[in-house]
């Protein structure tokens, strides 16, 4: 096969920022994307309905002219979170999702949540009224290795929720795991996944083999082999439950490259041709557009783009710049560390 038509895809899991930084790589989400799910963890975070009117209007203005691109706005939850303000943003259309960062576990969350039962008020109000629940799906107590955090967060803290509202529609992000991976098989109801780009392609290695690679490290952090290859296996399998959330996460370089290097891979610049790389080497060039393209949408009640987008096979490597400069310093766009031969026409 030398090209490849889908409808245009969409991004379930996207960090834009802020500033100077989203000026710079929100292009290279809108080129390709024509949705996505916004992360809500800038600081100060999206905790409201007005922050979250404000924050799409800054990224709108943002855009570059001529593209098509609509930001799905989310709220970010704490303990505090107001249940009406909550609806009032659900029922004007724009708030998508609410996410669930645990106190902690990940860049500029340590205004998440600690205690559950203080959040369940909200998340009684969202399984009524039918608004997703997007979390990262870690504990974050020191006593927990980091590589097992996602388990013990399904068992400790997901199926808790999910037991207690079983009427809630929750998307686990970013699943990392096989733990992750059998859990949503399992389920009966109301329960997706997102797979980002880099974890189909990097495992534990990437990061700690020959040096410390900080451009490698995410969180939830990439795990061994076995958990790479569940992944490959469920996002080439064309099950819906399984669709796109790249988790790309912009830092700039100092902010990565230093003692205590922030978390985050760059991936929105070449996750079409990393995607079309893997799903080649499955043999799943055919299902690579309901992972990108049909499963989301249908996850959050939204219909496929009319759009097509057309990959092509180039004879020769295609070519990214390593750097994505910005008035704040450059950020790293994440290295396969294979040649890529697909490329967006």
């Amino acid at each position: 096969m030398k090209t490849l038509s889908l409808r245009r895809p969409d991004d379930w899991h996207l960090h834009l920022r802020d500033g100077a930084v989203l000026q710079a790589v929100i292009g290279d989400t809108s080129r390709h994307f024509g949705r996505a799910i916004i992360m809500p963890n800038l600081v100060p975070p999206v905790v409201t309905t007005d922050d979250a009117r404000a924050y799409r209007d800054r990224i709108l203005a943002a855009v570059p002219q001529g593209d098509r691109f609509e930001p799905l706005m989310t709220l970010y939850l704490t303990e505090h979170t107001d249940p009406d303000d909550v609806e009032e943003g659900r029922k004007s259309g724009l708030i998508a999702a609410v996410k669930l960062y645990p106190a902690g576990a990940t860049t500029n969350s340590h205004g998440g949540v600690r205690d559950l039962d203080k959040a369940m008020p909200v998340l009684e109000r969202m399984a009524k009224i039918g608004l997703p629940l997007c979390v990262h799906g870690e504990v974050t107590t020191p006593e927990v290795d980091i590589f097992d955090r996602e388990a013990v967060f399904i068992e400790e803290k997901l199926e808790v929720i999910r037991r207690r509202l079983p009427e809630l529609k929750v998307t686990m992000e970013h699943v990392t795991t096989k733990d992750g991976v059998d859990y949503i098989l399992a389920a009966d109801r109301n329960l997706a996944g997102t797979i980002t780009t880099h974890h189909l392609i990097i495992n534990r290695n990437a990061i700690l083999v020959g040096g410390i690679r900080p451009h490698y490290y995410c969180l939830p952090v990439a795990k061994r082999e076995h958990h790479r290859q569940a992944l490959r296996k469920a996002a080439t399998s064309g099950d819906p439950r399984f669709f796109l959330g790249t988790d790309s996460a912009p830092h700039v370089d100092p902010l990565k490259e230093c003692a205590c290097g922030c978390a985050g891979i760059y991936t929105s610049i070449n996750t079409m041709s990393c995607l079309a790389h893997v799903f080649e080497e499955e043999n799943a060039l055919e299902r690579l557009e309901a992972f990108a393209s049909l499963n989301g949408p249908a996850w959050y009640g939204l219909a496929a783009s009319e759009e097509i987008m057309v990959l092509e096979r180039q004879a020769e490597p295609v070519s990214y710049p390593a750097k994505r400069d910005t008035d704040a310093g450059p950020i790293t766009v994440f290295d396969p560390m294979f040649p890529l031969f697909w490329q967006v026409r």
